[in-house]
């Protein structure tokens, strides 16, 4: 199947959530999908989870609809490879945060690399 690439440049909650709806949703139907957070978008990917704590997170659980932590958990189950670019870390002050587990530090050429001739979504 055709690689799927996200590239993730928001910090926003919402944004974060659909990135790893798509993410989750491609990588169950068996196609091979790289994440790509860059600048505000890398804090989806720290080992803090600071999106995790959002007001939004209750009101999507009350909702019935994943969360972050729940489609975080998914992405590790589905193997979804996960990437903090290393020049987005620097610029966001984030480059001494430590990562989720399972996630690379890395640059755009690893995930162009990665993606291929695949798609990319840029959210």
């Amino acid at each position: 199947m055709t690689p799927l690439g996200l590239l993730l440049i928001s910090g926003g909650h919402e944004r974060a959530h659909y990135a790893l709806m798509l993410a989750t949703a491609a990588a169950s139907l068996g196609r091979p999908v790289t994440l790509f957070a860059t600048n505000a978008g890398c804090r989806l990917l720290l080992a803090a989870a600071p999106l995790e704590r959002d007001a939004r997170e209750a009101e999507l659980a009350r909702s019935g609809v994943a969360t972050i932590a729940t489609l975080m958990e998914a992405a590790l189950a589905l193997e979804i490879r996960r990437i903090a670019c290393e020049a987005g870390l620097r610029a966001e002050g984030l480059d001494g945060e430590a990562l989720a587990p399972g996630t690379e530090r890395a640059g755009i050429v690893t995930f162009l690399g990665a993606v291929g001739s695949g798609q990319v979504i840029s959210l």
